[in-house]
């Protein structure tokens, strides 16, 4: 009975140690964030020891193209199903290539009239953020209603779609698609653990993460150089007041002791300069890597 009290005592204390010492981190992040124009949700977690910290994790924040993540776990869930093939061939019409738009495709096949694969448009949508890729998918799946379905059986509430990248356009529409820090830290360590999708499809949807092009001076230019990093970022445009309605990076990134941390970051109504809410994200990603690789 003697060693059972003791054994509790050490694990509460040890408990308190640690309480008190991830208190550090969100005090360094508060001061990382304190003065900035913008309206700050950050959720973290350590997947191997369940350890977590969020400040205003539950906001509802707009998704912006993060939300490619979730349209490429339920296209995957097709494969999954047998219903997709990644090797699948879809005919790209020239007018499905919108010009104005964030879009590799368009700026590699300005014609269409192409046909690419599941794989492809996967890749140019989650690795490139390709908005014209993103609709195509959306349009393969059946609209945004089948991911809105799709998300919340995986037991994610708090989570909203209702528009695509061309609805988008129009600025009113930016605040449409919506969910919380603190949702996405679980639906990223409910893949991570293979709990979406079967193990062959979350290594690729895993692998295409981490070839993510956009996004190098947010969140990866916060973590030392060659750390292995599974993101997706989302940014809006600006109104004619300077106001940006969105900036976001999530993700998950390994530490030398092979830990994995889940940091989701999302920024909203910001009227800082672009450059410097780029350094708002990467110093918390540095923050949080310092915090944990330290521990």
């Amino acid at each position: 009975m003697k060693k059972m009290l003791f054994l509790i005592s050490v694990s509460v204390i040890s408990i308190q140690i640690h309480a008190q010492s991830i208190e550090r981190l969100r005090k360094e992040i508060q001061q990382i964030i304190t003065s900035k124009n913008a309206t700050v949700g950050i959720s973290i977690k350590n997947i191997e020891d369940r350890d977590t910290l969020s400040i205003n994790g539950n906001s509802m924040m707009p998704m912006m193209s993060v939300f490619k993540f979730h349209i490429a776990l339920a296209v995957l869930d097709q494969v999954d199903k047998g219903k997709l093939k990644l090797n699948q061939k879809f005919f790209i019409k020239k007018e499905d290539l919108l010009p104005g738009t964030w879009s590799p495709i368009q700026e590699e096949f300005p014609n269409g009239n192409i046909n690419l694969t599941l794989d492809q448009l996967l890749k140019y949508t989650v690795s490139h953020s390709d908005n014209n890729g993103c609709d195509i998918l959306l349009r393969i799946l059946g609209g945004t209603e089948p991911v809105q379905k799709f998300i919340n059986q995986q037991g994610i509430k708090d989570f909203i779609i209702q528009v695509n990248e061309q609805q988008m356009s129009n600025w009113d529409n930016l605040y449409l698609n919506v969910t919380t820090p603190i949702a996405t830290t679980a639906l990223l360590e409910k893949f991570y653990n293979g709990k979406v999708l079967k193990e062959n499809t979350s290594q690729y949807l895993y692998r295409i993460m981490t070839e993510t092009s956009r996004g190098l001076t947010w969140m990866k230019a916060g973590l030392p150089d060659h750390t292995e990093l599974a993101h997706r970022t989302g940014i809006s445009s600006t109104n004619e007041n300077k106001l940006r309605a969105a900036m976001n990076d999530v993700g998950i990134f390994k530490l030398p002791n092979g830990k994995h941390i889940i940091l989701s970051v999302y920024l909203k109504n910001i009227t800082e300069e672009r450059t410097d809410t780029e350094k708002l994200i990467a110093d918390i990603a540095r923050a949080t890597y310092n915090y944990y690789s330290k521990e």
